[in-house]
């Protein structure tokens, strides 16, 4: 199984950008679809990015080119860059791996492995 170690999460002011990294162990990034969820206060998770197997990448509608997924095989790290950051950015971010392709990459019950999360408050 692999284990999902999210960090870079923090309070930043509006406007500014942040770097979230996703740490795997236990077996390659590179045999997952790999996905970036976040969860504001009272609301449901939502997805954000994804990238599947074979380098295919998906982003939520309301990411409007803020937010960019990347992925370092050498070193198993999962990333999600988000640039001019918003207070409705506001949440804990997630990310998740599948054994299956990310076809429906938004879907939760897609996902076997989640990380703990990473706050990311944006004022």
């Amino acid at each position: 199984h692999v284990q999902l170690v999210e960090s870079g999460g923090g309070s930043v002011l509006a406007g500014r950008s942040l770097s979230l990294s996703c740490t795997a162990s236990g077996d390659t990034l590179s045999s997952y679809c790999m996905a970036w969820f976040r969860q504001a206060p009272g609301k449901g998770r939502e997805g954000v990015a994804a990238w599947d197997m074979d380098g295919t990448t998906n982003y939520a509608w309301f990411v409007k080119d803020r937010f960019t997924i990347s992925k370092d095989n050498t070193k198993n790290i999962l990333y999600l860059q988000i640039n001019s950051l918003k207070p409705e950015d506001t949440a804990m971010y997630y990310c998740a791996a599948s054994p299956l392709h990310c076809y429906d990459w938004e879907r939760l019950g897609l996902y076997q492995f989640w990380g703990q999360g990473t706050q990311v408050t944006v004022s």
